[in-house]
């Protein structure tokens, strides 16, 4: 069965040292943002090797099973041969991608884990069709779910679409999570790499609101007389 070999291989990838480190990068501790989860010590590299050598074989109710996996690295293959798949889907299976990772964002519970794999699925997904449920996923409550709906705007800032980047970083002002501040923040920098003046538009409106994290990701491109008038000095 494709979902024992997959696991088999990753599992012997797997380096105790990395899991140790992994472990406490992503704040596994009682109280930490990744609480409970568990590694077997695999780099991205490594899962994106795993990814691509097996996506065109396993079927989307499989790497469904290997999504809902106790161990990370494990769910990050999973989301990669997602990614995979996606890139090579029409229409119909592009639909049915989509439907199986939204219906497992549960699992999706990091965000690294939401990193490498939201704009390429979700994003395009979301720009060449509707933004109703990237909106209603950024009412949700969830961190998660939210983290997903911001990144997703890298697709958009890509094809030089800003409209939603600006309108959900402006719902996230007063979001509670520094990694929201992050997320908010990057992709605020990255629509200032394709059009300065959209993001100087934005921070003339907002700066003062800003949380400190998301307002210094936002500006790092800036000159540092620009950044010195945002941040006060």
């Amino acid at each position: 069965m494709i979902v024992d070999k997959i696991l088999k291989e990753l599992k012997s990838l797997g380096d105790k040292k990395i899991a140790l480190h992994h472990a406490k990068f992503f704040q596994t501790h009682k109280g930490g943002y990744g609480e409970g989860d568990l590694f077997w010590g695999l780099r991205v590299p490594q899962q994106r090797t795993v990814a691509k050598k097996y996506f065109k074989d396993i079927t989307l109710k499989e790497t469904e099973k290997l999504l809902q996996h106790k161990i990370h690295e494990v769910r990050m293959t999973a989301l990669l041969i997602l990614v995979e798949k996606y890139k090579k889907a029409d229409e119909k299976d592009k639909k049915a991608t989509v439907k199986i990772y939204l219906a497992n964002t549960k699992y999706i519970n990091n965000w690294d884990l939401v990193d490498l794999s939201t704009p390429s699925i979700t994003g395009a997904f979301w720009f060449n069709n509707n933004t109703i449920d990237m909106f209603k996923f950024a009412k949700s409550k969830d961190l998660w779910r939210e983290r997903i709906v911001m990144i997703s705007t890298l697709y958009f800032i890509r094809q030089y679409r800003f409209k939603e980047t600006f309108e959900l970083a402006e719902m996230f002002l007063t979001h509670k999570h520094d990694l929201m501040h992050k997320a908010a923040g990057w992709m605020l920098r990255e629509a200032g790499k394709k059009d300065i003046n959209a993001l100087r538009v934005f921070l003339d409106k907002n700066y003062k609101k800003m949380p400190r994290t998301m307002l210094r990701y936002s500006i790092e491109r800036l000159s540092e007389k620009e950044r010195n008038k945002y941040m006060g000095k």
